[in-house]
């Protein structure tokens, strides 16, 4: 079996729904199903049921709920195929190819651990949505350095991701906000990216993701970052992109002292330089910061001036 699908659920049998209604109709067949389930209630198992006649799907229910992101690694736990694919349940494939393309991009680049594909979201809540493709240069930083993803999230969402199954197929579960960004830096260790162009998954956007509740919350994204930042050692400071990132995350959580990082939630070792750009973003008035073009300008400044303070 080439691929295995990957859903852990939660209750939203709505979403559900639509999801294996996408995998009902792709032309690809050589794949499983694998639904693990945190619900408290049997709604996601009666689902399931009235496909099991369409494709090859296997219901798991967690006796206690796993949460995110223990649920996804419990559905990489039970699948068999050569491949691994995150599909949450609020995302669905965009064409009836889609699984297709994916099979013809793997076989195409038997080199290859790791595929990935542009998306489009679809916010739920509005008559909205928005393609998602990686730039030729932010794929190219992406390939010399994966850690540049503290930058921006280029690759996207599990969904749009498939990976070949070895040892290193998990997710961290310490973490939650830069949970996918720390499974792609470990993966793309070891393997170069194949990037689809076409649009094969539609990511829906809406009130109930975590994301949602994590988005700037010191509480979270101080000690997750710090937490990532530390695997990945600070030297990566040194490059530009991961270090306007850091400049981005005191700016945009309104750090303005170093006990702020303290309190946040983080008490380990804070390299010399993040404690720099907190001391020069609280002289900068904030109004001046969150305009972009002042904050680069100053961003910039404070990396030539105290690039050679970074680790090496």
């Amino acid at each position: 079996m080439l691929i295995s699908i990957c859903i852990p659920a939660y209750k939203r049998t709505d979403f559900l729904q639509r999801l294996l209604d996408s995998i009902t109709i792709q032309t690809f067949r050589d794949f499983e199903v694998i639904v693990t389930d945190d619900s408290p209630d049997g709604a996601v198992n009666m689902l399931c049921e009235t496909f099991r006649a369409r494709f090859s799907l296997t219901y798991y229910r967690n006796e206690q709920p796993l949460g995110t992101p223990e649920n996804w690694n419990e559905g990489i736990r039970k699948a068999k195929g050569e491949w691994i694919k995150i599909m949450h349940d609020d995302d669905w494939f965009a064409t009836a190819d889609a699984l297709e393309i994916f099979a013809q991009t793997i076989r195409d680049h038997p080199e290859a651990s790791f595929v990935f594909s542009a998306y489009k979201d679809v916010f739920l809540d509005e008559d909205r949505q928005r393609e998602m493709h990686i730039s030729h240069y932010r794929y190219k930083a992406l390939v010399r350095n994966s850690a540049t993803l503290f930058s921006r999230n280029v690759i996207g969402p599990p969904s749009v991701v498939a990976c070949r199954r070895s040892p290193d197929i998990w997710y961290d579960n310490k973490v939650k906000w830069v949970v996918d960004i720390d499974f792609y830096m470990r993966l793309l260790q070891h393997t170069v990216p194949v990037y689809i162009p076409a649009i094969l998954v539609n990511v829906g956007l809406g009130g109930q993701q975590v994301t949602r509740d994590c988005f700037r919350q010191r509480p979270v994204e101080i000690p997750e970052n710090f937490y990532l930042l530390n695997k990945v050692g600070a030297r990566q400071l040194r490059n530009i992109l991961i270090y306007d990132a850091w400049w981005r995350l005191m700016r945009n959580l309104e750090i303005r002292h170093s006990y702020e990082i303290a309190e946040a939630g983080y008490t380990g070792e804070i390299p010399a330089v993040i404690l720099s750009m907190v001391r020069w973003q609280s002289r900068i008035p904030h109004s001046l910061l969150k305009t972009g073009a002042f904050s680069k300008t100053f961003m910039f400044l404070h990396y030539i001036i105290h690039y050679n303070r970074i680790p090496a």
